[in-house]
């Protein structure tokens, strides 16, 4: 790369002092400079960024080739020789750097052609137009520095002088059908390239386009009857070499963009949501990596393949296919894009990392989900299991020793001693205490109406129980036994809450069903403020919510009541 920026420079600095020397104005030079400096200094930064694609090396010596027919104003007979041989030797890297833009390869037949062609005519073309070409004796117009005093030229064959007309015309026909194809092919590249590589081609084929049409002018002057002033020349040397500017700059802007597209992979995994469907991963991706027909497969563990949205099949083998694996090592998805992508690793591997982590964590979330929905189960059937040994075990036993001990009592009715009367007594009220406050833990446990009768029944006997006075309204419908606990105990936390820190007067309670949700809401009208940040009441109902995918919502202004709305999957 060094050797490359000190050839270029070399070139460039012998150039312009030759092109000066030839006549050439200050602008001339500053032009020509501009557009030689411009390929030079594009082609190095594409070699640095992009080592592995030819395109660089193209571009570099595009700048290098650019100053070669300026040699013709050194005044060195050899070197006049060898700025005529390979004066359009920068027209066909050229050539060259259109057919194998942007990956720096030749795609078809046609192109790696027109790249022999072109380079053939400049080295067989361009040495017998040499051979013929007597500076001193043919009209200024044979080369571009109209200098009448440039040569000698070392390769001249004099008896070959009076073929110089014909050879040259040949030579610069074929050149105009040289061009001509070119364009043919940069518009059959585009009509066949998908949209992705389109995208990506855009600007650098616009300005090849440009710069390719005004390789032409040379027949627009030959076909006018009268051959236009100095001026028009002059404008179209301007626009030539604005528009040879332009196929370097628009390179680099391609570069730009694809570091652009990595920059964007930044906001990819907060695009993707924290729980995205197949078809929204589909649709972020292809727009990051630019590519709308992008498929995306994700691995089905029980087919063993990947598939996308529709349930079809994405094979993994061919071009355009990223594999993207889990930390694991183990298959996760597949995408299937655009073959012009692999030109850009680096976009496809941040692209497959910030996939793994969006669907790892969508993994994560779902097991962690899992998890907490089976200890809810759990902990609700362990709720179950336990009212019934209270029901069936020391609950029983008091009832029996409570009817043993009215039955002892009705013996001692006429027993001479009024105190072991009393003693009775006394042990059948406490025994009658602990009986409902079993039944009141039982039932704080986990409801046996609620097991036997379904939500409705249960927070109607809530109710009755209340501190408050409660009016209910629910559905006499069943549900999973996990959602109607769930949404028992919300209704009692707020009927809680309503009583102690609401200092609410009265409460309403309804439970429906809307689409493929229970809605239980409870509405009180107390004092409000009641906040989910603050206490573990509300916090432990959110908690207990998401661990079966329900969600919570708590409006309570202050001095405005509060509103708990609870919603649970019920489909």
């Amino acid at each position: 790369m060094a050797a490359a920026a000190l050839a270029a420079a070399l070139s460039a600095s012998v150039g312009s002092w030759a092109y000066g020397r030839a006549g050439g104005s200050a602008g001339d030079v500053v032009r020509d400079l501009a557009v030689g400096l411009a390929y030079a200094g594009g082609g190095l930064t594409a070699w640095w960024h992009r080592p592995a694609n030819r395109t660089g090396q193209l571009m570099i010596a595009e700048g290098i080739t650019w100053f070669i027919g300026n040699l013709q104003g050194t005044g060195v007979p050899a070197l006049f020789a060898l700025g005529a041989w390979w004066e359009a030797l920068n027209m066909a890297v050229l050539v060259h750097l259109v057919l194998s833009f942007p990956d720096g390869r030749l795609g078809s037949a046609l192109a790696r052609r027109l790249v022999v062609f072109s380079y053939g005519l400049v080295a067989v073309g361009g040495l017998l137009r040499a051979l013929t070409y007597d500076p001193a004796v043919v009209a200024v117009e044979a080369t571009y520095l109209s200098c009448n005093d440039c040569g000698p030229n070392l390769l001249h064959v004099p008896a070959l002088a009076d073929l110089f007309t014909p050879v040259d015309t040949v030579y610069r026909m074929l050149g105009w059908v040289l061009s001509i194809v070119l364009v043919v092919a940069i518009l059959r590249r585009w009509h066949q390239a998908s949209v992705a590589r389109r995208r990506a081609l855009l600007p650098a084929w616009i300005a090849i386009a440009l710069a390719s049409a005004f390789l032409l002018w040379d027949l627009l002057v030959l076909l006018l009857p009268t051959p236009p002033a100095g001026a028009f020349q002059e404008g179209v040397f301007l626009l030539s070499d604005l528009t040879q500017v332009a196929v370097p700059v628009a390179f680099l802007v391609g570069l730009l963009r694809m570091r652009l597209q990595r920059a964007e992979v930044g906001d990819l995994v907060i695009d993707l949501g924290t729980d995205p469907d197949q078809d929204r991963l589909r649709d972020v991706l292809g727009r990051v990596l630019g590519d709308p027909g992008l498929r995306l497969g994700l691995w089905q563990e029980e087919k063993e393949a990947y598939a996308d949205g529709a349930g079809e099949s994405v094979r993994g083998e061919g071009a355009g296919r990223t594999r993207v694996d889990s930390s694991r090592g183990t298959p996760l998805a597949l995408l299937h894009h655009d073959p012009a992508l692999d030109e850009d690793p680096e976009l496809l591997e941040a692209v497959g990392a910030a996939l793994r982590l969006a669907l790892e964590n969508v993994w994560l979330r779902t097991q962690a989900k899992e998890v907490t929905s089976r200890i809810v189960r759990a902990a609700d059937a362990e709720r179950g299991r336990l009212e019934r040994d209270l029901h069936d075990g020391a609950q029983a036993r008091l009832v029996f020793a409570l009817m043993a001990l009215r039955r002892v009592d009705k013996g001692l009715a006429d027993h001479p001693d009024p105190s072991l009367r009393r003693s009775v007594g006394e042990v059948e009220e406490s025994l009658t205490l602990a009986l409902e406050e079993l039944r009141g833990i039982a039932h704080g446990i986990h409801p046996a109406v609620l097991t036997r009768e379904g939500l409705g029944p249960a927070l109607t006997a809530l109710a009755q129980q209340a501190a408050v006075p409660v009016v209910v309204s629910a559905e006499p419908r069943r549900y999973d036994p996990v959602v109607e606990s769930t949404a028992y105990f919300t209704v009692c936390e707020a009927l809680a809450n309503a009583a102690k820190h609401a200092r609410a007067k009265a409460v309403s309670v309804s439970a429906r069903q809307s689409g493929d949700r229970l809605v239980v809401e409870t509405v009180d009208d107390g004092i409000g403020g009641a906040d989910t940040s603050r206490g573990s009441g509300l916090r432990g109902l959110a908690d207990r919510l998401a661990a079966v995918d329900g969600i919570l919502h708590v409006e309570s202004p202050a001095g405005g009541g509060t509103r708990i709305r609870a919603e649970l999957p019920c489909g």
